[in-house]
């Protein structure tokens, strides 16, 4: 007998040819011993004591420029008041006499106290040379041009109230600008030398400048706490707004045509303008100065550090101001 058609499916059964995608890993598969023993590994990677370590320690993740380590260097921070947050302190660690009182300054302070082992340390300092303690500092906070404008003369406002013309020369406001300086030590230096001879701040351009890190607090022995830092866009159009309010600008350079507190704008509201060391005043702010006056040096060296450049600067328009108040 002679089979008839018969009918197909369609296109029924079409879902049932798809593919599964590709086979899986063998270590993918729970029923495979691939899969086992990855887990094992896995649980092997885990227990090691240095990846431990490493995530632990990221946890603590932060800017090395925000860190102050070593027992005189974080002792010298607490000391003089930089502003602190985190003190880390190596688990089992050998006390002397500066740990000592490096733990009973952070109480005081209210300092987070955080313990670590050696490995998680090393990484938080990215370093081994912390010797058991680091101190994270906190962000530096800075102020406005404007805010350092008004301050200033608010301050020279007050004094103008009194009888006696020599307060009101030693009073004009008097600020330092540095054009280029990268060094965060010599910041700090700067910092400190403005700060003892009566400057009432510092301006620094927001690019290729240093800034205000744990090393500069460190170097300006606390006077970061108390002497304000503004950071400009441009220092060319800062020091334009500051000559219309009535502002002279006075820069250092080697090729200056007037020595340093000769100017003649020494009684007058005053910035004085730093290059770096090596490349000196950039061409736009050097022709924004009203003068350029130089340290008279010995022919045999070529230029000043910028921090010294600094305090022998201000020592003169200190001076100058002095004189200008005695004969007035």
């Amino acid at each position: 007998m002679k089979k008839g058609p018969t009918k197909g499916s369609g296109g029924k059964h079409r879902n049932a040819l798809r593919g599964h995608g590709p086979t899986p890993k063998a270590e993918d598969r729970v029923y495979h011993k691939a899969y086992f023993a990855k887990k094992e590994a896995d649980k092997r990677k885990a227990a090691d004591p240095r990846l431990a370590a490493r995530r632990r320690a990221d946890k603590f993740a932060t800017d090395a420029t925000d860190l102050v380590f070593g027992r005189n260097s974080v002792l010298e921070a607490l000391r003089v008041g930089v502003p602190s947050n985190t003190l880390y302190i190596l688990s089992r660690l050998e006390h002397d006499d500066r740990t000592r009182e490096i733990v009973k300054i952070a109480s005081a302070n209210g300092l987070h106290m955080l313990e670590a082992d050696r490995l998680e340390m090393d990484r938080i300092a990215r370093s081994g040379n912390h010797q058991g303690v680091i101190l994270k500092v906190q962000p530096y906070q800075y102020s406005s041009l404007a805010e350092l404008a008004d301050r200033a003369e608010k301050k020279a406002r007050a004094m103008e109230a009194a009888n006696s013309a020599a307060a009101r020369i030693k009073a004009r406001p008097l600020f330092i600008a540095l054009d280029g300086v990268t060094d965060p030590q010599n910041l700090g230096a700067v910092i400190r030398s403005a700060a003892a001879f009566g400057a009432n701040g510092v301006i620094l351009p927001e690019r290729r400048s240093a800034s205000v890190t744990a090393a500069a607090w460190k170097v300006s022995a606390g006077a970061a706490a108390h002497l304000p830092v503004a950071r400009v866009v441009n220092l060319t159009k800062a020091i334009e707004s500051l000559r219309e309010r009535g502002y002279y600008t006075v820069g250092l350079d080697g090729g200056g045509d007037k020595l340093v507190g000769e100017t003649g704008f020494e009684a007058d509201p005053l910035v004085i303008v730093l290059g770096s060391e090596g490349k000196g005043l950039s061409r736009l702010v050097r022709e924004a100065c009203d003068a350029i006056a130089g340290i008279p040096i010995s022919s045999s060296v070529e230029s000043l550090n910028a921090s010294v450049a600094a305090g022998i600067s201000l020592y003169a328009v200190d001076r100058a101001r002095r004189e200008a108040a005695a004969n007035s």
